[in-house]
């Protein structure tokens, strides 16, 4: 039981925490950083979430590598080559911190577009958000000992969301809005 699943009341400090670290990423990357973003259900207000800011990076291309990695490495963040997602890389923590996901992106494409679109939806849509929380607790609840059953529980309703956005996207002609950071 290293790493149970807990789900926590929004805290608005979580907005604090990557505006401060938002800032610090902007200056230590620069220009490599198309943009640096909030994402994740504590980049959305009164959305119970688990304690960790998730940041993503978008950059132009995901090579080189060494563009970001070095910065990032030089700030503290852990590059996790091990991370099956092809479609991004991935940092975290530096060892000590709070949880903090660092995920790198290349600018316009799907998952890059997939968490701006729904961290935006979830912003604009109170009754989805609180689906969405319930759906965390009841799946919390369930596999509090299993991270990854956690995430193949509420991946259903993670699709069902995403629907909807993609909905409300054409409907609103949405297209993210400027950089966070």
């Amino acid at each position: 039981m290293a790493d149970p699943v807990e789900i926590a009341d929004h805290d608005p400090a979580w907005q604090e925490r990557f505006r401060a670290m938002g800032a610090q990423l902007r200056d230590a990357l620069g220009d490599v950083a198309v943009r640096i973003d909030h994402i994740g259900s504590t980049a959305v207000p009164g959305l119970a979430a688990k304690p960790i800011v998730d940041v993503q990076i978008s950059v132009r291309s995901l090579e080189p590598l060494d563009a970001y990695r070095t910065p990032l490495e030089g700030m503290g963040f852990v590059y996790r080559a091990d991370n099956a997602e092809r479609t991004k890389r991935y940092f975290r923590e530096p060892p000590g911190h709070r949880r903090t996901h660092i995920h790198v992106r290349q600018l316009g494409s799907f998952s890059q577009q997939f968490a701006l679109l729904f961290r935006d939806y979830l912003r604009t849509a109170p009754s989805a958000a609180a689906e969405y929380a319930a759906v965390k607790r009841r799946c919390a609840a369930d596999f509090h000992d299993d991270r990854a059953g956690y995430v193949a529980a509420k991946d259903p309703f993670v699709w069902d969301i995403i629907r909807r956005a993609d909905a409300w996207a054409q409907c609103t002609g949405w297209t993210p809005g400027p950089s966070d950071a």
